[in-house]
């Protein structure tokens, strides 16, 4: 099937958009081809925020329409209603970034279990979405990571973490849906892979629950998969793996150069998609122990994939294998997926305005970073618009 080229089917893909959409969509891919455009951009978003100027309106009405669902639970409703009536399942992410006290981490935490109530009563949310560093600090992340010793308060502060992970993690259980637990800097990487494990062990016993995220731009994870793979064998849970590329490469590398050791990172693109590529045919090669999230924005490997279910029987509506996508981003790949079967969802970043803008303008740059993302996006758009006119 995958020979097809499905992908190109650009009627489907934009079935939700209005002209006026279709062209509001490509005027922002347009700035976001242009890196310099989207470092000044970025500089004056930030800028007439903390001054308090009256921006938040151009900035809804843009970039955070076309990347985010709404402010609120509530206002991402029409959102997911409409994904869902062309088979897209939601994935609710509260993208609010950079906080640093207990307080925030707490109410980080009860958000969380709030959405799992939301996403049980509305059933086109079968997945949530958590990041470990909304849950704790990052510096005890690493020091964990470092296998530093902690203080006695460190100790209790840690053990909160914990706690609130376990409170997530459980009552997503209890609602019989999963959660995608984010992957982050390498550098804090190692404790956040050891709780997600733990939290696998409890919650991934009879039925999958808990999914760790396998960042294919470092080189190690491939060694990483197949261990954690033996682990879950000896102690008889099953393993949840979002596969991604990764979104720190330039962070990564400069850290990497500054402090003198090796980068964690792969030394060419070729290569991140060789391990992206190897970790899926791992996967669904041991599918028996698996279940995977496949999350990405590269047509080759989402035809690769196909090709392997297709190669091994495996249904396209398999409830172990899913697709997906950032909301606003790859809905040729998205959407013709859905059409033909396969089980597809969109992440969808949701948060007040001015707290999502750190989110915002990290999608801005990734973009503008991503080798050909965003001329395919405009050459896909283009296509469209002519059919429209034809």
């Amino acid at each position: 099937m995958s020979q097809e080229k499905i992908f190109d089917n650009t009627e489907i893909a934009f079935a939700l958009k209005s002209k006026k959409e279709l062209q509001k969509t490509r005027f922002l891919f347009k700035m976001m081809s242009n890196p310099w455009l989207v470092k000044i951009g970025s500089w004056l978003t930030r800028t007439s925020l903390n001054l308090g100027l009256p921006v938040k309106g151009l900035i809804k009405k843009t970039i955070f329409n076309q990347f985010c669902g709404g402010e609120t639970e509530q206002e991402c409703l029409p959102v997911i209603h409409k994904l869902n009536a062309v088979g897209v399942s939601s994935i609710m992410d509260y993208s609010v970034e950079g906080k640093e006290s207990e307080v925030d981490f707490d109410a980080a935490a009860k958000k969380k279990i709030e959405l799992v109530a939301f996403a049980k009563a509305n059933k086109e949310i079968p997945i949530v979405a958590m990041k470990p560093t909304a849950l704790g600090r990052f510096a005890l992340w690493q020091k964990v990571s470092e296998k530093k010793p902690l203080t006695q308060t460190e100790e209790q502060e840690w053990q909160r973490i914990v706690n609130r992970f376990d409170s997530i993690c459980k009552a997503t259980y209890d609602a019989e849906l999963r959660v995608l637990i984010d992957a982050e800097e390498s550098w804090m990487q190692d404790a956040a892979d050891n709780l997600v494990e733990l939290m696998m062990e409890r919650y991934n016993t009879n039925r999958m629950t808990v999914y760790n995220t396998l960042q294919c731009y470092r080189w190690d994870r491939l060694d990483y998969l197949k261990g954690i793979h033996q682990r879950a064998k000896d102690k008889g849970f099953m393993c949840g793996m979002k596969i991604v590329r990764g979104a720190y490469m330039e962070k990564e590398r400069e850290r990497a150069e500054e402090k003198g050791y090796k980068s964690p990172i792969c030394t060419t693109k070729e290569e991140t998609d060789y391990t992206f590529n190897e970790a899926l045919k791992y996967i669904l090669n041991n599918k028996q122990d698996f279940s995977v999230f496949v999350g990405t924005h590269n047509e080759a490997s989402s035809y690769l994939a196909m090709d392997i279910m297709g190669d091994k029987n495996i249904d396209s509506n398999d409830n172990t294998v899913w697709f997906g996508q950032l909301y606003g981003m790859s809905d040729h790949i998205s959407f013709n997926l859905s059409q033909h079967g396969y089980n597809t969802a969109k992440l969808i970043p949701f948060g007040p305005v001015k707290e999502v803008i750190p989110y915002l303008i990290r999608r801005a740059e990734e973009n503008t970073s991503v080798a050909g993302q965003t001329g395919r996006e405009l050459t896909l758009l283009n296509k469209e618009m002519k059919r429209r006119n034809a």
